[in-house]
């Protein structure tokens, strides 16, 4: 199988350091066109489509191999295979900042720095661990997602976006999870919300940025501050962007923040 057609793989751009853009769940690789650019005239720019999103090969979705973030963990690394690449940056949104720590933890050589953008290791509350829902909260999300897939789009992204006051915000995402194959979507959003990472965190030894929004739906302040403690080398950075998608809502300050910590 070609890798970079499955997973609709672009590069482009100019420098000696690669940096790897992975998106978050019901998105694509255009998430990123806000800050991708700027980032293009010191770096050599990867970006990509996990299969089901974007401008992926359909036919190379496999349930079993997608039923957790290892089948997605490995199609990062078998992208990196492919290109030949090491001592990367990874900028990881969301979901795939797990995806991203399970690649670092494995191949800890192919990264220079993770930069995690709305992190979570686990959604569920736990005990003293506030993840921002309760088990009934997602049983709800997966039902209403499972009996009206686009409608649960249409409701859910503009507050996953926040940014009230610029509702073509909340319609540029409902528009990227509207375009995601549904039937996929659903279980992607299992896998997401369901996924415990929190004892994965300390095995990372690739440096990396977490970039928290001050007011985030889907990831809370205190997850941010709890993925801090439990890393090694993490650098906590709670923006004034709002939000769970700085990168599309607030693309200068996240600019800043990834250059800053960088040089």
């Amino acid at each position: 199988m070609d890798i970079l057609k499955r997973n609709n793989v672009k590069v482009f751009g100019e420098g000696n350091t690669t940096m790897v853009f992975a998106h978050g769940y019901g998105c694509d690789q255009n998430v990123w066109q806000d800050i991708i650019n700027t980032f293009a005239t010191g770096y050599r720019v990867v970006s990509f489509d996990y299969v089901g999103a974007g401008l992926s090969d359909l036919s190379a979705y496999d349930p079993a191999r997608y039923s957790t973030l290892e089948g997605y963990t490995q199609d990062i690394l078998e992208i990196y295979e492919a290109l030949g690449l090491t001592d990367t940056i990874l900028v990881a949104h969301s979901v795939s900042s797990m995806i991203g720590l399970l690649a670092g933890i494995k191949r800890p050589d192919y990264f220079r720095n993770i930069v995690f953008v709305g992190p979570s290791p686990r959604y569920l509350n736990d005990g003293e661990y506030f993840g921002g829902f309760e088990k009934e909260d997602l049983d709800g999300l997966f039902e209403m997602m499972d009996n009206n897939y686009l409608g649960w789009s249409r409701a859910l992204a503009p507050s996953i976006m926040g940014n009230a006051e610029r509702p073509e915000l909340g319609e540029r995402l409902t528009n990227s999870f509207c375009a995601t194959d549904p039937e996929i979507a659903k279980q992607f959003a299992r896998v997401t919300f369901l996924s415990d990472n929190r004892a994965d965190l300390p095995h990372l030894t690739v440096p990396s940025l977490t970039l928290q929004c001050s007011n985030d739906m889907i990831a809370p302040i205190a997850v941010g501050e709890y993925m801090n403690r439990n890393m090694q080398g993490n650098t906590l950075v709670v923006m004034d962007a709002t939000g769970h998608c700085p990168h599309m809502s607030a693309p200068g300050e996240t600019i800043k923040a990834i250059k800053d910590y960088l040089n």
